[in-house]
């Protein structure tokens, strides 16, 4: 009898969207691999749906918090359900993106500078010498991120309005020139190194990640062998030194702009990212070799609980 699969999508953070792509998409595969599949969009019922529905496993394809930061794990684990990607803890520490900064760096991996301020002193004042980068402590998909451009006068004054719905802290750091990285891990294996450019405008932003022809994937990325080497061996360090399970994305910036720093870090780990099938962890995929449903096979196959 094959496995009854949860695939829990939508949810209520400013990631909504996103994630119902991306459990569309998995929920479809998953049912072309053969498993009786339910698609649960989260509410505040969510612990009575999955008591009543007794999956056998839970396909977490939530994006952003209560998803993402170990709190549907923390759930899933009280429920003794066991789900994709990774646990509370390991899901909690790199939502968190100052802390994971600080346990990736005490493994080895060089992160941005920066430091945590609040939102209404970073709108009197820049925080940092222009260009440095403004960001919510606990979001994904660029959500919230601002660049303040080099020359810029004035710090941005929406950190002060009421529009601002990202949290009292935010995180800055200064900005990195170059290119934007990204590598997926799958279990203890780094998959291939991609360049993200943006189709239109100077950087990877929402739209970019999620718009028709928003972006351009090069994969593999052109890189010296030595670098793009690097970059994997960063994205799995700091994949194994936050903990994650299952699959994780690193993305990372490298400045080889003439006369430039020549520096390569790490800006976040992503343990829920995106997976419809045009997104950047199942194109990496295939790019090795396997198919969007034999990702999720092997990802369902993977789930457990104490992750």
């Amino acid at each position: 009898m094959s496995k009854h699969v949860a695939v829990l999508l939508g949810g209520t953070s400013a990631e909504r969207e996103v994630s119902l792509s991306s459990g569309k998409a998995c929920a479809d595969a998953l049912e072309g691999e053969g498993y009786r599949v339910t698609r649960v969009d989260v509410g505040p019922d969510i612990a009575s749906v999955l008591t009543a529905l007794k999956p056998d496993v839970a396909f977490n394809a939530l994006h952003g918090p209560d998803g993402e930061d170990g709190t549907i794990q923390g759930l899933l684990e009280i429920l003794r359900i066991p789900y994709t990607h990774s646990g509370v803890l390991a899901s909690a520490l790199a939502m968190n993106k100052e802390q994971a900064k600080t346990v990736m760096r005490a493994a080895g991996v060089d992160v941005p500078e920066g430091r945590i301020v609040n939102r209404r002193e970073a709108a009197s004042t820049h925080p940092l010498p222009p260009p440095y980068v403004v960001k919510p402590i606990a979001e994904g998909s660029s959500v919230g991120v601002i660049i303040v451009r080099d020359g810029r006068s004035h710090p941005p004054q929406i950190l002060a309005s009421e529009e601002w719905t990202f949290g009292e802290q935010v995180l800055v750091e200064p900005y990195i020139a170059g290119r934007e990285l990204t590598c997926g891990v799958m279990g203890d294996r780094a998959l291939g190194v991609i360049e993200v450019k943006a189709a239109t405008g100077d950087w990877y932003d929402y739209d970019a990640k999620y718009a028709p022809g928003g972006s351009v994937h090069v994969l593999p990325a052109e890189l010296k062998p030595n670098v793009y080497q690097r970059v994997q061996e960063l994205s799995l360090t700091a994949h194994q030194a936050l903990g994650c399970r299952g699959v994780s994305r690193a993305d990372l910036r490298y400045d080889d702009t003439p006369g430039g720093t020549g520096l390569l870090v790490v800006l976040e780990v992503n343990t829920q990212p995106g997976m419809t099938q045009t997104s950047l962890v199942p194109e990496m995929a295939a790019h090795a070799g396997l198919s969007f449903g034999e990702l999720v096979r092997w990802m369902v196959e993977d789930a457990s609980l104490n992750r």
